[in-house]
Formats: structure tokens, sequence, C-alpha cells
């Protein structure tokens, strides 16, 4: 469980990292959306999704060895390097509107591993469907910023 916690967590980390100045620079000057939470909201919720997410993979990798174990959590992480990757291209590279069809792919692989999680695990799936639900969330935010600020 270790290597998928540090794992998870790092690329929250390194995300993090890299897209810091830019949520105290360019992020503070773009007309938020009215249902826009407060940027305190965001690390709490994040290190519960991230944490719900490294155990679901967990979960799933202590399933018998097989190809659809295997063909899982590589799903697994094709969304965790689309998750670091919307960070980059919103924050860094201000592409709200590049941003936005990142998300909805991000979208698809979250709602993909969390329907092979199922298949090996009831319980990992369920706890894939806060983040799922989370990114529906923030991809109705990403449109939101993309409306009221272009780019």
């Amino acid at each position: 469980m270790l290597g998928w916690l540090l794992l998870c967590f790092g690329v929250g980390a390194v995300s993090s990292a890299l897209t810091a100045g830019e949520i105290h620079g360019w992020y503070q000057t773009l007309l938020r959306p009215s249902f826009a939470p407060p940027n305190w909201v965001f690390a709490p919720v994040w290190t519960a999704l991230y944490a719900m997410m490294a155990i679901a993979a967990w979960i799933v990798s202590q399933a018998p060895a097989s190809e659809m174990r295997t063909w899982t959590l590589n799903i697994f992480l094709i969304q965790l390097s689309l998750n670091f990757l919307w960070s980059i291209i919103f924050f860094r590279e201000h592409a709200i509107a590049q941003a936005m069809v990142e998300i909805a792919v991000l979208w698809f692989f979250i709602g993909a591993t969390t329907l092979a999680f199922r298949r090996l695990s009831p319980v990992a799936a369920w706890l894939m469907v806060p983040y799922w639900a989370w990114v529906t969330f923030a991809g109705f935010l990403n449109w939101g910023f993309l409306r009221l600020n272009g780019m």
C-alpha cells in the first residue's frame, strides 16, 4: 500500500509544487464562477481523494495476477497521469480551453478505471466514486472559468 500512497501523493505533491506560484498569481486574476469554492477547500479534498485512489489501487493490486488486473492498473496509471497533466495545462500553461478538453478525457479514464475496478473489487470501485464526482464538478468549474475568461 505504501507504494500506491507514495505514487498518488507524489503526483499531487509534484503537481502542487509546479503550480503553486500560479495559484497565488495568475489564478487570482481570473473571474471566478459563482460556484467556485474557496481555495482552502482544495487541499483537504485532494488529500482525501489521493488517499482513496491509492487504497483502491492497492486493493486491486492484491487481486490474483491476471490480464484484467494488469489492464485495470494500467488504466489507473493513465488517469493518474492525466490528473497531473490537467494542473500543468490549466495553471502553468494558462490554457483553460485545452484544460477543458483534457478534463473530459480524464473524466472518461476515471470512469473506465472505476468500472474496471468494479470487476475486481466493488470496494475499490466505490473508493473511486468521490474522485469521479469531484472531477465532474471540476469539469463544470473549468467550464465556468472558460466561459468567464476565455483562453
